[in-house]
C-alpha cells in the first residue's frame, strides 16, 4: 500500500484526555456560582431579588458566545482562537476573585460566560482530528469531560468555599484557566479552516443552517428536553436534601453530587453506539433511563436511608441518559459537512441550554407551587415528549428501509 492510499492518523489517546479534561475545565467555571449566590450576594450588596442575576448573566454571556463566538471556529485557527477566549476567561475570573462591587462581579460573569464557549471549540476539534469510524468514541470521551467538568464545579465550589472562602475559588480557577491557556497552546495541533465566508456572512448562515438540517433540529429537540429535565433535577434535589426529608449539610449534598456524577461514564459507551450505527435505538434507550430516573424516587420507602440510595440511583441514571443522548447528538451533527461543524455545534449547545434554562425555572416553580412528586412528574414528562417525537423518527426510518427492502 502506498503512502496516498493509507489511511489518515487517528487522534492519538493523549490528545483525547487533554481535550477531555480542558473541556471539563473550562465548562466548570460556568456553575463555580450556582452554590455560592448567597455568600457572593452578600459581599457585593445584592439584594434577593438581583442575586439571580449571578447566574442569568453567566448563562447570558454563554448563550451570546454560541452564536457569535463558537462560529468562529468555521472561519479563524482554532489553536489561537482557543487561547485568546481561555486567556478571556482567566482575566474574568480573576476581576470575580477580586471583586467587592455587584456591577464589576457581574461583569465579570457575562466574561466568564463569554469566554467559557472555549470548550465548544474543543469539541469539534476533537471531531476534526478522529476518523469518521473512531468519531463517536472519540466526541464521547471528551464530552464526558464536559459532563464531570458541570457535575464537580458546583460541589467542588461549595467545598472549597467553606474552608477558604468564595473569593479563593475564582481566584484558583483564573490560575487553573491560564495554565490551560498556554498547555494547549503548545500541545494542540494548528487547524486553518478554508471558508470563503466573512464573520458577518457566517453568523448570517446559522439561520440557514437550522432551516436546511432536519438532524440538526432534532438532535437539538432531544438533547433540549434531556438537558431540561437535567437542571430541574439538579436545581430541585438540593432544595429537597437540605429540608425536613433529608437534613443534608451543604458537604452532604456535595458528596451527594459527586456520586451523582457516575452517570458520565455513559458518553463513551454511547459513542461507540453510534459509531455501529446504533443512534436511534441508543437514543430511545437514553430517553427512557431518563424518564426511568424520575420515577424511582416516586417509589421511595419510608426509610430515609433507603430513600437518599434510591435518589443517588436516580442522579445516576438520569446523568446516564443525558450524556449518553448529547454525544449521540453530536456524534450525528459532526457527520455532516466538516467545514460547518462549529457554527452546529453552536446552534446545538446554544438550542438545549435554552431548555436547561426553561427546565431549572419550571422545576423551581412547580417544587414551590406543587411540591416534590409533582416535580417528579414534570421531569419524567420533558423526556417523555422527547420519545414521542422521537417515535415519528423510528417510523420514518421504517419506512425507508421498507422502500429499501
Amino acid at each position: 500500500m502506498n503512502q496516498a492510499s493509507a489511511p489518515a492518523p487517528d487522534i492519538a489517546p493523549g490528545m483525547v484526555r487533554l481535550l477531555a479534561v480542558s473541556a471539563g475545565l473550562i465548562v466548570a467555571s460556568l456553575y463555580y456560582s450556582q452554590t455560592l449566590v448567597g455568600p457572593i450576594a452578600a459581599a457585593t450588596g445584592l439584594s434577593e431579588g438581583a442575586a439571580g442575576l449571578i447566574v442569568t448573566l453567566t448563562q447570558i454571556g454563554y448563550a451570546l458566545g454560541l452564536f457569535f463566538i463558537v462560529p468562529l471556529g468555521d472561519l479563524v485557527e482554532n489553536r489561537r482562537l482557543v487561547f485568546v477566549l481561555l486567556l478571556g476567561t482567566a482575566l474574568a475570573l480573576a476581576a470575580a476573585a477580586f471583586s467587592d462591587r455587584a456591577w464589576l462581579f457581574l461583569a465579570s460573569s457575562l466574561g466568564i460566560g463569554l469566554g467559557s464557549v472555549a470548550a465548544q471549540v474543543l469539541v469539534p476539534f476533537a471531531a476534526h482530528l478522529s476518523r469518521e469510524e473512531t468519531r463517536g468514541h472519540t466526541v464521547g470521551r471528551v464530552v464526558s469531560g464536559l459532563l464531570l467538568g458541570i457535575m464537580l464545579a458546583r460541589p467542588a465550589a461549595s467545598l472549597v468555599a467553606d474552608h477558604a472562602g468564595w473569593h479563593s475559588v475564582f481566584g484558583a480557577a483564573a490560575l487553573i484557566v491560564l495554565l490551560l491557556a498556554f498547555v494547549l497552546r503548545s500541545r494542540l495541533p494548528q487547524r486553518r479552516p478554508s471558508s470563503p465566508l466573512s464573520y458577518w456572512s457566517l453568523i448570517a448562515s446559522l439561520r440557514h443552517l437550522f432551516a436546511t438540517t432536519p438532524a440538526l433540529r432534532r438532535r437539538a429537540a432531544y438533547q433540549a428536553a434531556m438537558f431540561g429535565c437535567f437542571s430541574l433535577f439538579w436545581t430541585v434535589t438540593p432544595m429537597m436534601l437540605a429540608g425536613p426529608a433529608f437534613h443534608l449539610s451543604q458537604t452532604g449534598i456535595a458528596v451527594f453530587a459527586l456520586v451523582g456524577m457516575a452517570g458520565a461514564v455513559a458518553s463513551p459507551f454511547a459513542g461507540k453506539l453510534a459509531d455501529r450505527g446504533l443512534t436511534l435505538p441508543a437514543t430511545a434507550c437514553a430517553l427512557l433511563l431518563a424518564i426511568g430516573g424520575f420515577a424511582l424516587p416516586l417509589f421511595a420507602p419510608a426509610s430515609r436511608d433507603l430513600a437518599l440510595a434510591l435518589l443517588v440511583l436516580a442522579a445516576i441514571v438520569i446523568d446516564m441518559g443525558v450524556a449518553a443522548n448529547m454525544v449521540l447528538g453530536q456524534r450525528t451533527i459532526f457527520a455532516l459537512a466538516a467545514e460547518v461543524r462549529g457554527r452546529l455545534n453552536g446552534i446545538y449547545f446554544s438550542l438545549f441550554f435554552v431548555g436547561g434554562a426553561l427546565g431549572s425555572a419550571a422545576g423551581s416553580w412547580v417544587y414551590a407551587q406543587y411540591g416534590w412528586h409533582a416535580t417528579l412528574l414534570l421531569g419524567m414528562a420533558l423526556p417523555g415528549a422527547a420519545l414521542l417525537y422521537w417515535i415519528s423518527e423510528y417510523l420514518a426510518s421504517t419506512r425507508a428501509q421498507r422502500k429499501t427492502a
